[in-house]
């Protein structure tokens, strides 16, 4: 059966993006253009070291002190600049990443000739039809970023560069013409995959043969091999390098586990939203118990490996290292804390059961709440670092979490309607059909 999308979505994902827009557009219009205008909006912020400066005998002292002062500034202004641009840059990842995080969890199916998921693989190439267009906002967000249009990675200031050693020892990686050269490599070749994936599952719906599942049995085995180095070297240059003094060796893999627990929770929200509609009469509840045990499981693989990059920096207590978290812990206390009870307690106590991953409506509301627990993960990583303690989820969050959610319903949804649901032509359909757990 072919699915065809209904008026009402098409008209949400407008009015979504069209909502989003304006909370975007007002997030910027709203930011300040100037210290005065920062100033008024924190008033606590004020000229305080001008009163040091008269009691200081030191011409050297008035000096420093002056250029503090102005360094003091700049630094607020841009950080209420960033605001914006950080809430732009947090919703357009996040909702690349579901993408990104289903194309593995297709590649994994294909590449192990897994018997159980054929029947949702047309829903898997669907979501990942957003990985292109999504790709390229992430880049042009990148390349606004290089050419100066905000500052969201103090590495690209030549400024900060000349006067910081940590960064400026990393320069031979952390420069811009590699920076950009890196992602386009990245984004072109998780969609060459993701085109010719798609093309060889179209193509052996009429084939005799079974050459078009082989080819895609081959290109998602190596295909696994680039994207594991590549979405790790990923992280560092699109989320660690935001904070250039700090690293961790578990991030790739953190970042990771975050976007594939929640492009699995996606996965499983649409497919339970087509059966609603009366589509994917193939799916039963068995496809959703797996689907929910992999919410399950990866939930507490995310957890494990927050607490292992938690515990290990506490523990070594080494200060470059625990500035991160002491960031994080004292100004973003709410989301850090946060995160937790909503991407593993509520997780591991709604669906635990294994009656309770059959049941659609306790998988939809799980499904929601990793949702949305994981884009205030991806908040946790980068806000901190872009705009310090001068966050907040207000209009311009919400805009941009609205318009990227409005653009991907989109684009996926038109995806599902140029194919038919079932993927008739693999293999393994007929157990996929017949699957019972």
């Amino acid at each position: 059966m072919m699915y065809t999308i209904s008026k009402n979505l098409k008209l949400t994902s407008i009015i979504l993006m069209v909502t989003g827009f304006i909370g975007l557009t007002y997030g910027f219009l709203a930011a300040p253009s100037n210290y005065e205008e920062a100033k008024k909006m924190y008033p606590e912020y004020g000229n305080s070291t001008n009163e040091v400066v008269k009691v200081s005998e030191s011409s050297n002292d008035k000096l420093y002190i002056a250029q503090h002062d102005e360094n003091h500034k700049e630094h607020l202004l841009h950080k209420l600049q960033n605001r914006p641009w950080a809430a732009l840059y947090v919703a357009a990842l996040f909702f690349f990443f579901i993408s990104l995080g289903t194309i593995a969890f297709y590649a994994i199916q294909r590449a192990s000739q897994s018997g159980w998921s054929p029947v949702l693989y047309r829903v898997m190439e669907g979501i990942t039809a957003y990985l292109l267009p999504g790709g390229i906002v992430v880049f042009v967000i990148l390349l606004l970023s290089c050419l100066h249009f905000n500052h969201l990675f103090i590495w690209m200031d030549a400024d900060v560069v000349a006067e910081d050693k940590i960064i400026r020892d990393k320069i031979g990686y952390l420069n811009i013409p590699f920076f950009l050269a890196r992602a386009l490599f990245f984004i072109f070749g998780w969609a060459l995959y993701r085109y010719f994936s798609r093309k060889f599952s179209l193509a052996q719906d009429k084939a005799n043969d079974i050459v078009n599942h082989k080819r895609n049995f081959k290109i998602s085995a190596a295909f696994l091999v680039f994207y594991i180095v590549t979405e790790s070297i990923m992280s560092w240059d699109w989320i660690m390098s935001i904070d250039p003094h700090w690293f961790s060796t578990l991030f790739g893999w953190y970042v990771f586990a975050s976007m594939f627990v929640t492009a699995i929770s996606v996965i499983a929200l649409i497919t339970i939203y087509l059966k609603s509609e009366g589509y994917l009469d193939f799916v039963n509840d068995s496809h959703i118990h797996d689907l929910a045990k992999f919410m399950f499981g990866i939930s507490i693989f995310w957890t494990y490996l927050w607490f292992s990059q938690f515990m290990l920096i506490w523990y070594s207590n080494i200060p470059e290292e625990v500035t991160y978290f002491m960031t994080r812990i004292e100004d973003y206390s709410l989301p850090f804390w946060g995160m937790i009870v909503l991407n593993f307690l509520f997780p591991l106590l709604v669906i635990m059961n294994s009656d309770y991953k059959r049941m659609n409506l306790i998988v939809s509301t799980v499904g929601i709440v990793i949702v949305i627990g994981h884009y205030i993960d991806i908040f946790n990583m980068i806000m901190p670092s872009a705009v310090g303690d001068k966050w907040f989820i207000g209009i311009p969050e919400i805009g941009g979490f609205m318009f990227f959610l409005g653009l991907f319903m989109y684009v996926v949804f038109h995806e599902l309607q140029k194919a038919p649901l079932l993927a008739k032509g693999d293999p393994f359909v007929d157990e996929s059909k017949s699957f019972h757990y």
